[in-house]
């Protein structure tokens, strides 16, 4: 199935499908709710019409940068492709591929206008997803006035990452939470993990990190059974884990947290959808986000 759509009024629908033909795209014909449909199904759309016809039936829907698809406006002239959404996310690649039709990109994000990395670019570049997607602003900020320097750890070991520090980590669908009692056994934690993905029906090289509360930054047996899994481990501060919501009672109130495995999974995850609720298994608890 394809993760691409253009969305085209049916006046236009033979440069849509010639379009559509040169990218392995669906052709979407435009009704009030393309665009609706389209945002549920797809990751890339071009919308073949005025910009402010796009503009309008976007902005109803607009989730957040990460989760939003790239949308990408191609006026009736076939001249010009211009991202209005998701330029760092695809739009400015899918304008760039429109250049086989003839049709120039207008990239406006100011990283690429100005001939700079991104540090999303960066990520794709490395076949890598970022973890703390908050930094990417002041990353992308400074990344307008200097080369940044790129480090790279390949075995195990420990990083230590401020806010103005983008952490970037294999590829992966999936974010695993997991919450433990102190002095909690590696074999216990694996176990467990490998008992909870069996459950929400994951394979481990789909995970994208293992998330945890910080303060168990120092729980060997937990950092001991990710390194055994081959994951990524991430702590997360107790505000990112209390400003999540819709998630389940837990025993985390009594240090001060709303919970562990599953906001955990939340805020580490990229859709922000929980698929598995948290599981316990002996000492430890399990989630699984996407």
């Amino acid at each position: 199935m394809t993760d691409t759509a253009v969305i085209a009024l049916e006046r236009f629908e033979p440069d849509a499908g010639r379009i559509a033909a040169g990218l392995g795209a669906d052709v979407v014909l435009y009704t009030p709710d393309a665009f609706r449909a389209a945002f549920a199904r797809y990751r890339r759309i071009v919308a073949l019409m005025s910009a402010g016809i796009a503009v309008r039936q976007v902005a109803p829907l607009l989730a957040g940068k990460w989760q939003d698809p790239a949308v990408v406006v191609v006026g009736p002239d076939l001249r010009y492709a211009v991202p209005i959404l998701g330029g760092h996310h695809g739009a400015n690649d899918l304008a760039r591929e429109l250049e086989v039709f003839g049709i120039t990109p207008v990239i406006t994000t100011a990283t690429e206008a100005l001939g700079r990395e991104s540090v999303e670019g960066i990520a794709r570049a490395e076949g890598c997803e970022v973890v703390n997607r908050d930094s990417t602003r002041r990353v992308n900020a400074a990344l307008l006035d200097a080369d940044l320097p790129l480090y790279t750890i390949t075995g195990p070991g420990l990083v230590i990452a401020g806010p103005c520090v983008s952490l970037l980590v294999r590829k992966g669908e999936y974010a695993v939470g997991v919450g433990c009692r102190k002095g909690v056994a590696a074999a216990e934690v694996a176990a467990a993990i490998r008992e909870g993905l069996a459950a929400a029906g994951i394979a481990e090289d789909e995970v994208l990190v293992y998330a945890t509360t910080a303060k168990k930054r120092y729980e060997a047996g937990l950092c001991e059974a990710v390194r055994e899994l081959g994951g990524n481990l991430v702590f997360i501060d107790d505000a990112a884990i209390n400003a999540e919501q819709e998630i389940g009672p837990s025993r985390a109130s009594l240090i001060g947290l709303a919970g562990v495995a599953e906001p955990c999974a939340l805020a580490a995850s990229k859709r922000r959808e929980l698929i598995l609720a948290k599981q316990i298994y002996g000492s430890v608890t399990v989630a699984v986000a996407r």
